[in-house]
This record gives C-alpha cells, structure tokens and sequence, in this order.
C-alpha cells in the first residue's frame, strides 16, 4: 500500500466558467482581424425563383428514393416518399406556379424541409448553395400570387436574387388548395 497523502478532490469549474478564465499570451492576438458572426444560409432554385432555407430548419437532400404517387391528387403533388419510417409529401412547385422548365428532369433532385410531421419535400434544380444575405432590396420582385404572402425579404447576391421563404405557411396553403379552402 502506498503511505502518500491522501488528497481531496477539488471542485471542478463549471463549463462557462472554465471558458471565461482562459487569458491569451500578450501579444497573440496582434493582427487578427474580428470575423463577422453570420451563420451561412443555404438557397435552393426552383426555375428562376431562389428560395432560402430557414434558418433553423432542419434540411437534406434525398438521392435515388421512390415516390409513390397519390391518385386523384392535383399533379403538383407528386406523391410521397418514406424517409425513416415517416411519410413525407413531396411537391413540385415549378409546377404549382406554371414556370418554365429550363432544366431536364434528371438534374432535379428532392429536398426535404423540417422533420416529423412539418417535413416537406420539394423537387429543387440543382444542389442547394450558400447565399449572401447582406443586401436587401427596398422591395420584393415579381413575384407568384400564391408565393408573395410567403416572403417577407428579399436579397440579392451578384446577379441572383434571395427570398427569405416561410416554407411552413406556404405548404399550409397548399393544403388549402388540395381541400379547395384557399
């Protein structure tokens, strides 16, 4: 057996605490710029129209999953597809606002908003990609009757214009269109 002392434990700092007593070596920060704190946002295109995401939702891109179509259903609501065990009712809204296709169908891909009972899919062209949103424009574009009450702000990036997008009031809506309330 060893004879040595025995010691006390000390207390250990809580988390906050801990952080907040860290000093940096003088000098070290000389030359470091302050970084502006702006979480990125992602934007998904739909024809010509750039939607953002929101900025707390949850979202994926789903590759090569079935959807299985809804009969008697207008044709904008392509059907649904099961993601984990959960429903999800998939839309194109290219189609729902009659825009032109410059894409070909195999560039679409499917992306989810949300999760659980709030999940959507949308038939998106391309990948989502980062968006500035810096510059906001005084007013809101030319915008679809059924979308302009679903888009608080808009911004533009370089030649391409952001719609800050209420996905959850607009899919809201087009269950009014499906049950012919709107």
């Amino acid at each position: 057996m060893n004879d040595k002392a025995v010691r006390t434990p000390q207390r250990w700092l809580n988390p906050s605490a801990a952080l907040n007593r860290f000093k940096p070596p003088r000098g070290a920060t000389i030359g470091i710029a302050p970084v502006e704190r702006q979480r990125a946002r992602y934007g998904f295109r739909v024809g010509s129209i750039g939607l953002l995401v929101g900025q707390d939702t949850v979202s994926e891109v789903v590759e090569q999953t079935s959807v299985y179509p809804l009969p008697n259903t207008p044709s904008w609501l392509v059907g649904l597809v099961n993601l984990r065990g959960n429903l999800v009712p998939v839309f194109d809204i290219k189609q729902f606002f009659d825009l032109e296709d410059g894409n070909t169908q195999d560039k679409r891909r499917l992306l989810i908003l949300d999760r659980g009972y709030k999940a959507a899919g949308v038939l998106i062209d391309g990948l989502p990609q980062p968006a500035a949103t810096r510059y906001v424009l005084s007013r809101l574009p030319p915008l679809p009757a059924a979308l302009r009450t679903h888009v608080a702000k808009a911004f533009t990036q370089d030649d391409c214009i952001w719609l800050e997008f209420d996905h959850e009031g607009f899919f809201r809506s087009l269950g009014g269109h499906m049950a012919g309330t709107d």
